[in-house]
């Protein structure tokens, strides 16, 4: 019981000090006063390799594979030979296929943007659009695993469960890693998990409603019986634990118990956006007693990232389960308006709280669609599609690669996947090449032996 009581004091003490940190010593100081008083706590904030531009990243996930000649690629040769035979795969030809979407400039930047995104056209002056993003396999299940883990078959660690084994946390009462997440996307949880990195570092699922994530509210009691009895079991756990060293997942039982005694006091506030502004919840679109749509995710996301969760997830099904569009190409129209006006709004709504510096945004998706069809949809495409970066680091209003007139093929600054998660890496603080994990006798890290920096985007 002794040493539990010195635990409690170093907590407070580690919090009154942090914040004395924050404005009288240095971070080095801060990180060390962090590690010391969190007593080794495996999501203690770790040092950088370099000085980070992020604090925390918001990856936006639109699943499904949204079309980049129907968004952000304008492609105005497309529209002009609409009908005609074009060059497909190998020496084959296809009808081409123009976007039933008009473009239009947007901002200083005068970047073409399509009717789909009104509102994210609004901010494009904050936004870096990447048109030569590429990827290796064009099945969903296979190039959903690639965009989060780096991997398009062995299931490996996800983007968000690497930053926390890399960084730590803020915030020891909340995970590092949080996912939004309304419906399973293609590849399931692996899309999150942890795999061979220690389970604490694997993403929290949180589902919009009522009750966002299960049970939450059973675990606050605050009888001295039950203090006496978490006393106890923290002991008999600890003595069990230092007999079995290896044994990270009872480690991670461990960590994952007391993370929901933390959730418990710390995320229903979170959740909780009854006090936010009416200015607020306008800017996002977003009714009072809405507590699920994408506006609602969004704005949680923000408030995860206030509270100290270092990496947040949405991922995006759409209203009509994904982006998926062989039918029907006009049912990007509402998938759009269900994300378009509640993304510009985070980025707004971090500007204005001075977050926008440092949080990193990255808004993706797993492929592209191809120019072509002999139907109304368009078919998988993963030699040419676009992403976007914003915030922290990241220069807005520019357009990063080319794609070809048709936006079959890519013609200049090629980014593959690898270079998108370097580049998310780097401007967290961290070198891609250093971030190893050995398992199985062979160092892993995420970008495999690939990727390199797209130093052009960065401000």
């Amino acid at each position: 019981m002794k040493e539990e009581h010195r635990i409690n004091r170093r907590h407070f003490l580690n919090y009154a000090l942090t914040g004395c940190a924050t404005t009288m010593l240095g971070p080095i100081t801060k990180l060390c006063l962090a590690a010391e008083f969190h007593n080794g706590h495996p999501l203690a904030p770790k040092l950088t390799h370099h000085p980070a531009k992020a604090k925390n990243l918001i990856f936006v996930f639109l699943t499904g594979g949204f079309s980049h000649v129907d968004t952000f690629d304008y492609k105005p040769k497309l529209q002009q030979d609409h009908g005609k035979e074009i060059p497909a795969w190998g020496n084959t030809t296809q009808p081409a296929k123009g976007s039933p979407f008009k473009f239009q400039p947007y901002g200083e930047s005068g970047l073409m943007i399509s009717e789909l995104f009104p509102h994210l056209g609004s901010i494009v002056d904050d936004l870096c659009v990447i048109r030569s993003m590429h990827t290796d396999l064009v099945e969903h299940f296979q190039a959903t695993l690639a965009m989060h883990t780096g991997s398009a078959t062995v299931p490996m660690p996800s983007i968000g469960a690497w930053l926390s084994y890399g960084l730590g946390t803020e915030n020891l009462d909340l995970p590092s890693y949080m996912v939004l997440c309304e419906r399973i996307p293609y590849s399931g949880s692996q899309v999150w998990d942890s795999h061979f990195l220690p389970p604490v570092h694997q993403g929290v699922r949180v589902i919009p409603g009522d009750e966002p994530i299960r049970n939450l509210k059973s675990n606050a009691r605050s009888l001295k019986l039950a203090e006496l009895e978490r006393i106890m079991l923290h002991d008999v756990n600890e003595i069990h634990a230092q007999q079995r060293p290896g044994d990270l997942e009872l480690r991670a039982r461990m960590n994952a118990d007391n993370t929901a005694k933390g959730m418990a006091r710390a995320a229903p506030q979170m959740f909780d956006v009854s006090k936010e502004s009416d200015a607020t919840l306008n800017l996002y679109g977003l009714k009072r007693d809405d507590n699920k749509s994408f506006a609602w995710q969004c704005l949680v996301a923000r408030r995860m990232v206030e509270h100290g969760v270092r990496v947040v997830e949405l991922i995006d099904t759409g209203s009509n389960d994904n982006w998926d569009a062989h039918g029907n190409m006009e049912e990007h129209r509402p998938k759009a308006r269900r994300v378009d006006l509640p993304l510009s709004a985070l980025v707004k709504d971090l500007k204005q709280r001075g977050m926008f510096d440092e949080t990193l945004i990255a808004i993706c998706t797993e492929f592209g669609r191809t120019p072509f069809s002999d139907g109304v949809g368009r078919n998988h495409h993963g030699t040419a599609f676009t992403c976007l970066l914003a915030g922290a680091g990241i220069k807005g209003g520019v357009a990063y690669g080319e794609s070809d007139e048709y936006g079959l093929g890519i013609v200049s600054q090629p980014c593959h996947v690898h270079d998108y998660h370097a580049t998310i890496l780097h401007l967290m603080g961290i070198d891609h090449t250093k971030l190893t994990y050995r398992y199985g006798g062979r160092d892993f890290r995420l970008t495999d032996v690939h990727g390199k920096i797209i130093s052009e985007v960065l401000a």
